[in-house]
């Protein structure tokens, strides 16, 4: 797969024109996206739908708040011990083919949680979890850095939402079916669903045409150069953008693994009530990338992701430290809203600078977030309380923001 020159990446990125292609071929551009579209809807689907189901395998398997937090590091150990791997092989046979086989891979692991009866085997389960889940995640974005190359519009908002509006439905069946069947029940219904879907989407995605050929006169330029291998200045972009990445994922992962504990065990709501916090959560989210290639055309992106970090940063207080469940959904909403564009955008222009191995890069720094965060907040709750370690996500949601106009500055210079 051909990578982006830094001055096509820019273009592609930043221009809200149109490209000027046959009809035709836009067609084929919008089947393809709606295909990748499903498949990060998929993907937030069956995580949201082991989220809700956390509780229940909690007791399950007997886990103490900081053996939970050693069992949910596996998640992201297995995604980061992954993605790197994934950038070449998305390099040698196409984000495409690597995204289907991944999203397989993550359906059939979704189901197997359910049939674990110690924190060790959940630690094990886990791990496979988590590489499908990384897998998937870097295949989707390399594939939608390409496509948001062809549409010449900062579009990549509009992916993530579709794993938002995956993460909500997910929560809204999680909720609606809880103490209705069981949770092996529950997670083999999610895995069937998230094959069915790759199955569709995956024919859609390998029948649209792939990126449009470079003219000729640039073409042997960049084949000539070791155009496969991104500049020193374009490294260290790269990773500016994953530790932005990094702190946004870290306020995820809390939201996911710890915001329904929050809920029942702090703020004592019921298990349908903390399903929909978390439901909140990833609608806010939704809405927020929905929204995102407006705001980003006309905010422009480092305030989007500066504001963005910022919201997300009060949001997170309020639900840490409120006393009732109105309150504390009303923070994951902002936290939602808050977060919403951050991480899209950080992996977009890592992907523009870097091409694959720069979504594997920033998408590696960005999960791990998710590495460091289940332990230390598992730890904090243990040591001080739930609440108080929820606060760190405060803190780092407005570094996020801080960070962007770090990579503004760097961009500049």
């Amino acid at each position: 797969m051909p990578l982006l020159n830094k001055t096509e990446a820019r273009s592609s990125l930043l221009s809200a024109a149109p490209s000027n292609s046959p009809s035709g071929r836009s067609s084929s551009w919008s089947a393809a996206r709606l295909a990748l579209t499903a498949f990060f809807t998929v993907d937030g689907f069956l995580f949201a739908s082991w989220v809700v189901r956390i509780p229940d395998v909690r007791a399950q398997v007997s886990a103490s708040h900081s053996a939970l937090g050693l069992a949910l590091l596996c998640i992201s150990a297995g995604a980061v011990a992954t993605m790197a791997l994934v950038g070449r092989l998305c390099l040698r046979y196409g984000s495409r083919r690597v995204t289907i086989a991944s999203v397989a891979v993550f359906s059939l692991a979704a189901a197997l949680p359910a049939h674990t009866h110690s924190v060790l085997a959940l630690g094990a389960v886990l791990l496979l979890f988590g590489a499908g889940y990384g897998a998937a995640n870097v295949a989707m974005n390399s594939a939608a850095v390409d496509l948001v190359a062809e549409l010449r519009r900062p579009v990549m908002p509009s992916f993530h939402a579709g794993y938002s509006l995956g993460g909500l439905l997910g929560a809204a069946v999680g909720g609606l079916l809880a103490g209705r069947i069981s949770t092996s029940w529950a997670l083999a219904a999610a895995a069937a669903a998230g094959l069915a879907v790759t199955a569709a989407a995956g024919t859609a995605l390998l029948r649209a045409p792939a990126a449009l050929p470079r003219p000729a006169a640039t073409a042997p330029a960049a084949a000539q150069t070791p155009a496969a291998r991104p500049s020193r200045h374009a490294r260290l972009l790269v990773v500016l953008l994953g530790l932005t990445a990094l702190c946004t994922a870290y306020g995820e992962g809390a939201l996911a693994d710890w915001a329904t504990l929050h809920l029942t065990d702090d703020v004592h709501a019921s298990g349908a009530t903390a399903a929909a916090g978390y439901a909140s959560f990833a609608f806010a989210m939704t809405a927020g990338r929905l929204s995102g290639t407006w705001l980003s055309e006309r905010l422009g992106q480092t305030r989007v992701m500066l504001l963005g970090g910022l919201t997300a940063c009060a949001g997170m207080a309020t639900a840490a430290l409120a006393p009732s469940v109105p309150l504390v959904l009303a923070g994951f909403v902002l936290v939602g809203l808050g977060l919403a564009n951050v991480f899209p955008l950080a992996i977009a222009q890592a992907g523009a600078a870097a091409g694959p191995q720069g979504v594997a890069t920033a998408s590696t720094l960005g999960y791990a977030g998710m590495l460091v965060g289940p332990p230390v907040i598992g730890f904090l709750a243990d040591a001080l309380s739930l609440p108080a370690a929820l606060l760190t996500v405060a803190a780092s949601s407005a570094l996020a923001g801080l960070l962007a106009l770090t990579v503004r500055r760097h961009r500049a210079a």
